[in-house]
């Protein structure tokens, strides 16, 4: 899938850890609104943890999620995610 690390995917996808309280959140809450998404677990694919680092100024923050809109959340709260996604 060649747009797993673009910004304009054509779906959302959060590049998360399976240790983030953060993301832990984040995908409970998009599971309980239905929302179709794909987790990219960046201490497993090399290639998310440098597009999230390049996203983020070289930083490795999770969870970042971008949107097919170009949109990026990065650490957002709930209120965010659901404004996002209203």
């Amino acid at each position: 899938m060649s747009d797993l690390y673009s910004m304009t995917p054509s779906k959302i996808i959060m590049y998360s850890t399976t240790w983030c309280g953060d993301c832990k959140r984040a995908k409970k809450f998009l599971d309980k609104m239905g929302v179709d998404y794909l987790d990219i677990d960046v201490d497993k694919d090399e290639q998310g943890r440098e597009f999230v680092m390049k996203v983020n100024n070289g930083a490795r923050v999770v969870p970042t999620i971008i949107f097919p809109d170009g949109a990026v959340l990065v650490e957002p709260s709930t209120k965010e995610l659901r404004t996002k996604i209203s």
